[in-house]
């Protein structure tokens, strides 16, 4: 059989398809998504914290240049001083990182969720083939991935021109104040211009997921034949199958047949359907089915209670109702009890005063119970 083409892969991922990919780290990851997070979380903090950051930024650059005189000649006191500035400028980039850190795993878990997997940390040298690596570049992967960095180039490049052409004013004027306002005041413009190349990468953003959904879901469609060696790796070889419910199907009927010397009676219809009962008053309520049949397991039935002295009474009508509403190794229906309640008084006689028995003429066989002959019966 030809192996399926990338063509004939049209059937969605099943659930085990897409549980396997994700045991191997294949799930859908945006890395613009990751980034674009990241730059906005970055830019609020500047927002609202960048005053706060630029005044200690500052008085911690200026401490770390002022290094005293005792502490030039001293290497024990340069380490204390080296030590504190260090402290100082850990205090502040800390919330920095912290943050950059948190959005990192958020933006890589919002979208495939936390998936952990050696598989996908093994080292796979096909990667440095350079013939694959060539068509994944001129592959619809490669093209699209081709197309977002253009995307990107030409929406930041170009909200970042109009924000920078809006602040023109603001720009110019840094030519005429005094050099202490120039750092605020381009902090200010950093600050804008940042936020809207933050709010710019989300745009990106919104174009990347979708796309690597698409991808991933693409990547992981099944073909007709996939579909049918899933099923088969889950279920089983249809003939195994087969041969297993075949043996079990055996195993039942000696089990059932090997039961049949314990009933108390055999009814019978004559010919076609078989019904062992056995009753053991006091333990049991009601009397069970001990074995059933038609045709040639019905005859095997009937052979069986002959040889070992089971009493076998013709009662067609009885026997059709059992056959057919009644459950191997269960007790009978409640509406056959009256019925199957004859059945043993005329079995008991039989075996007290086989001279005076009498079969009876009516077998209270309620009327609602279809015991019609010509009506297909179940197969036990």
């Amino acid at each position: 059989m030809a192996e399926d083409s990338a063509q004939d892969r049209d059937l969605p991922a099943s659930l085990k398809r897409r549980q396997q990919a994700r045991e191997k780290g294949q799930v859908a990851r945006s890395r613009d998504l990751s980034s674009s997070l990241l730059m906005v979380a970055s830019a609020a903090a500047v927002y609202y914290g960048g005053a706060w950051f630029f005044g200690h930024g500052a008085q911690v650059l200026h401490e770390g240049l002022s290094v005293p005189a005792a502490a030039a000649h001293d290497p024990q006191q340069m380490l204390e001083f080296a030590a504190t500035v260090a402290r100082d400028g850990l205090v502040i980039g800390l919330p920095l990182m912290l943050l950059s850190f948190v959005v990192c795993i958020a933006g890589g878990v919002a979208l495939g969720g936390w998936v952990f997997s050696l598989e996908a940390l093994s080292l796979d040298f096909t990667r440095l083939d350079p013939v694959s690596g060539i068509q994944r570049m001129f592959s619809l992967s490669g093209l699209v991935e081709l197309g977002k960095a253009l995307l990107k180039t030409v929406v930041i490049g170009s909200l970042l021109a109009l924000v920078l052409w809006s602040q023109r004013g603001t720009l110019l004027s840094l030519l005429g104040v005094a050099p202490s306002q120039a750092p605020a005041l381009l902090g200010s413009l950093c600050g804008h211009a940042f936020v809207w190349l933050a709010a710019a990468t989300l745009l990106v953003a919104a174009v990347d997921v979708p796309w690597q959904i698409v991808q991933l879901n693409n990547k992981l469609k099944m073909s007709r034949q996939d579909l049918k060696d899933e099923m088969r790796e889950s279920e089983g070889n249809p003939e195994v199958r087969q041969r297993l419910r075949a043996m079990q199907r055996e195993r039942a009927r000696r089990r059932m047949m090997a039961a049949v010397p314990k009933a108390d009676v055999v009814v019978t219809n004559p010919t076609h359907f078989a019904v062992a009962l056995g009753y053991e008053q006091g333990r049991q309520r009601a009397p069970v089915v001990l074995a059933m049949g038609a045709d040639r397991v019905a005859a095997r039935i009937r052979e069986l209670a002959v040889e070992h002295g089971v009493a076998v009474v013709e009662a067609p009508p009885l026997a059709r109702a059992l056959y057919r509403y009644a459950e191997l190794e269960q007790e009978i229906p409640v509406k056959l009890y009256n019925a199957v309640a004859l059945l043993l008084a005329y079995v008991y006689q039989l075996r007290a005063l086989p001279q005076q028995a009498r079969a009876p003429a009516d077998w209270a066989i309620p009327a609602d119970l279809d015991t019609s002959a010509d009506k297909a019966m179940p197969v036990h």
